[in-house]
């Protein structure tokens, strides 16, 4: 069980994309910067974020690339955008990571652990065990707990799932009450 005291700066965070950084589009993708909506506050919950924890990834599967829907240029164009706004505020993502397999049983779409994996490969000194994975949905939990990580669910879009329950240690409505809960113990 996470108890959120015993995060230190040396823990990673590990953040999924559609529904924690930017509204969802019910049953369709984010295909161009323009169709991206941050949820409020959370270009300034990154800063907080990054006095909390040494490295801070984005994890996303994005099957709308590997469907044609938007090509890798696109999603590139959107991630350098999303970035440069969060580094305007004082923010910092140290690296994005992306899935756009099309089989769910892909190693690297969550909820495998494959992107956590690569994550490590680049950063040798994240400890998974001291990793949280901030999701807004199952299969984000589910990705957290088989890289052997910490979850923390955002009830941003699915605000029916049941809490407790046995796939997530913390529960929040968004970012920046997590991120808010973080400083705050930090600064203790």
């Amino acid at each position: 069980m996470l108890n959120l005291n015993n995060i230190d700066p040396s823990w990673t965070l590990f953040l999924d994309r559609d529904g924690v950084l930017n509204h969802e589009k019910n049953e369709d993708y984010i295909r161009n910067w323009n169709e991206f909506v941050f949820y409020p506050n959370v270009i300034a919950a990154i800063p907080l974020l990054n006095q909390c924890f040494e490295h801070l990834v984005i994890v996303t599967n994005q099957k709308g690339v590997g469907k044609g829907l938007m090509t890798a240029s696109h999603l590139n164009e959107i991630h350098q955008n999303m970035l440069s706004a969060i580094e305007s505020d004082g923010g910092k993502i140290h690296r994005i990571y992306f899935c756009s397999d099309l089989a769910d049983d892909s190693p690297n779409r969550k909820p495998q652990p494959g992107m956590a994996f690569q994550a490590k490969k680049d950063f040798p000194q994240i400890d998974l065990k001291k990793s949280i994975m901030v999701g807004n949905r199952m299969s984000d939990m589910k990705f957290g707990r088989n890289a052997g990580m910490h979850t923390v669910f955002l009830a941003t879009t699915h605000p029916e799932v049941p809490f407790p329950d046995p796939m997530i240690d913390c529960r929040f409505t968004d970012l920046y009450s997590f991120a808010e809960a973080c400083f705050s113990l930090r600064k203790r």
